[in-house]
């Protein structure tokens, strides 16, 4: 009879997460639920409420109940102290028959119940459930509160599995402090994946204990080059520089694991490498010297893949790594890669010989020696467990099976990998670089790098465009990326990423038949509200208001 009872509860289950099935109401939530039902015209008073749990929740699910529970207690200037599993009140229940990241939000008028299989879930039903409370749980002490919610039934999960929002502190640093903001905000939106892009010309900014000089040179450049003034170059005359110790990358780490969120650390190689160089001239192809960049663009010194002290360094480097982040997948970068040293490396040209590479109709062999360096990358962190992430470069020549490619030239990338059988994550310059201008008047924005990215070709961008149907399954996701090459203050940063944030949220999260991008800009009012109670600096280019407030400088000053 349980055998039975199982049986028909999973196929309810399959039912209620029918994607055929989709209710037109809305409910203000960012991003929009799978299936929204109201069920009835009662409320639901959460400024009275107990809140409980499930004794079978693990700890991870206890302690995002615990947080909940501490910042309504706040809000509500009352303790509310979690205890067991009560039939009234603000419930948390487990079910492990739900999909992972899957939850549901029933709001009933005696009780509002968040039931989840993982920690997860609970944590998605917590940030949709967040967006419901009035203002005084963000932080708000004025003005009336409501606290009565609306009887509704909402069940959730999302379209894609890796939900990413990239970060580069490389080019322009940013304490622990504005990195653990930006992991709250992106956590809101249901975000699961860090891209934190930690090394690259202009600095290096992990600590790493075998190589002490890499962050005692390679993390300061002398100065910061001001505008794109190339010719003539002028420079701002103030050093640059910053790292995080290992112990703040542990705690960045556990922080973004408190909230769902994976970190992902990116040692960009062979390329983008100069600041390494600077501290250790030995390991290219010249012999050095070198120094920090301070301009933007791409280096001709990249790593001698020539010698084998490079290979000691990157496995050296990456045995650090592997013990600071427990992330499946490690992005190696791979990108803009310069040749022009290893056809005149006299170690390089040994090395092509010793393995046979040749040019050929598709590639040179300096081509296929960055397939070289990549295939015994990935060798050596297939041996340790984990997977590689690079650029969509590393896709020219032969790549070992296995890697997963990030598409950000255009999507052509992660079309021809998932045709081939690897594994893709969308992350095309246009709609999900979220460094580029986002309005056409620019000369009211913060200066920037260029590009054009409004939010609604953020919204309406289609990872699966050009993809057979049957190689679809190898689009893992989409992830936006945000570089910092002309962004040097907080402020500047989230005005660059808020609220396109919330149009990828949308992306990320909801079926095709989810996305109204009318309805979106209606639901957007709760969260600028939020975004304005916490502090958050952001664009209101959606509604005709290009510019940032108060920027005074052509780096992100704003004040």
């Amino acid at each position: 009879m349980k055998k039975n009872l199982s049986i028909i509860a999973l196929c309810l289950l399959a039912i209620a997460c029918s994607p055929k099935e989709y209710p037109n109401e809305t409910i203000g939530i960012i991003p929009q639920p799978q299936v929204v039902n109201y069920t009835g015209d009662g409320v639901f008073n959460v400024a009275e409420a107990t809140v409980s749990i499930d004794p079978k929740l693990d700890d991870a699910s206890i302690g995002a109940v615990n947080c909940f529970a501490a910042s309504l207690s706040k809000a509500l200037g009352r303790e509310v102290e979690p205890q067991g599993l009560l039939k009234t009140g603000i419930r948390f229940v487990l079910n492990t028959q739900y999909q992972p990241e899957q939850y549901t939000l029933e709001i009933k008028k005696d009780k509002l119940t968040i039931t989840a299989a993982t920690a997860d879930g609970i944590k998605y039903g917590i940030a949709s459930l967040a967006q419901l409370l009035p203002d005084a749980y963000f932080g708000a002490s004025e003005g009336e509160q409501d606290w009565n919610l609306k009887e509704v039934f909402i069940n959730d999960w999302p379209r894609f599995a890796y939900r990413g929002v990239h970060l580069d502190v490389s080019r322009h640093f940013f304490n622990v402090e504005v990195v653990k903001k930006y992991l709250d905000v992106i956590a809101l939106h249901k975000v699961n994946r860090l891209h934190w892009h930690l090394t690259d010309d202009q600095g290096w900014r992990i600590e790493i204990k075998k190589y002490p000089r890499l962050t005692e040179v390679g993390s300061t450049r002398e100065e910061t080059m001001l505008l794109k003034n190339f010719k003539p170059y002028k420079g701002d005359g103030q050093p640059h520089g910053g790292y995080y110790t290992q112990d703040q990358i542990r705690e960045v780490v556990d922080y973004a694991a408190t909230l769902g969120i994976t970190v992902v650390p990116e040692i960009d190689l062979p390329g983008h490498m100069v600041a390494a160089l600077a501290a250790y001239p030995e390991l290219g192809c010249t012999g050095g010297p070198y120094k920090v960049w301070t301009i933007w663009g791409v280096a001709d010194d990249v790593l001698c893949p020539g010698k084998e002290v490079t290979f000691k360094f990157i496995e050296d480097v990456l045995d650090e790594v592997l013990d600071l982040f427990p992330s499946e997948y490690i992005h190696i970068g791979g990108d803009e890669c310069p040749k022009v040293r290893w056809k005149d490396c006299p170690d390089c040209q040994a090395r092509i010989a010793e393995v046979g590479l040749q040019n050929d109709s598709l590639h040179t062999a300096e081509q296929y020696l960055q397939n070289y360096v990549t295939e015994r990358v990935q060798a050596y962190l297939n041996e340790r467990g984990r997977k590689i992430i690079g650029w969509d470069e590393i896709l020219e020549g032969k790549l070992a099976e296995g890697a997963t490619i990030m598409s950000w030239r255009g999507p052509k990338g992660g079309i021809e990998a998932a045709k081939n059988g690897f594994d893709a994550i969308m992350t095309p310059g246009g709609p999900l670089y979220f460094d580029h201008y986002q309005s056409r008047q620019i000369d009211k924005e913060p200066f920037g790098i260029g590009g054009y990215c409004p939010i609604d070709s953020t919204y309406a961008f289609d990872p699966y465009k050009g993809i057979p149907q049957q190689a679809q399954k190898h689009i893992l996701g989409v992830q936006a990326n945000l570089w910092t090459e002309y962004i040097a203050s907080e402020d500047h940063l989230f005005y660059m990423l808020l609220p396109r944030l919330d149009a990828l949220s949308e992306l990320q999260w909801c079926a095709p038949e989810r996305k109204d991008f009318e309805r979106f800009k209606k639901d957007l009012a709760r969260i600028l509200r939020i975004y304005d109670l916490k502090g958050y600096a952001y664009s209101r280019n959606i509604y005709g208001e290009p510019g940032l407030p108060g920027y005074t400088g052509p780096l992100g000053d704003a004040k």
